[in-house]
């Protein structure tokens, strides 16, 4: 299992999104923006596995990015809704 010189950057270029995204997880200045950075990392980590898949031969892993990115999904999309829903509307009382 020898790696090419493409298969590297495309790794190394996932760290560095990797490493972005969690900063700015943790100093987002407000909660849409931490939602939006998890929503990045959820991706991410989806493409991560797709890689590993590759590397690895196995196509297995292609059904758990599959399964992870539709529960990310769904994840990312309930805590949107409950920020939403925690903001005091401006027209309705």
């Amino acid at each position: 299992m020898i790696l090419n010189d493409l298969e590297i950057a495309a790794l190394i270029i996932l760290g560095v999104a990797l490493v972005l995204g969690t900063i700015r997880m943790l100093l987002g200045p407000t909660a849409p923006d931490r939602v939006v950075a998890a929503d990045t990392l959820s991706v991410i980590t989806t493409v991560g596995i797709t890689a590993l898949a590759v590397v690895l031969g196995s196509p297995l892993y292609l059904d758990v990015a599959l399964i992870y990115g539709v529960l990310a999904f769904i994840a990312v999309v309930a805590i949107a809704r409950a920020i939403e829903g925690a903001r005091p509307s401006g027209g309705e009382r």
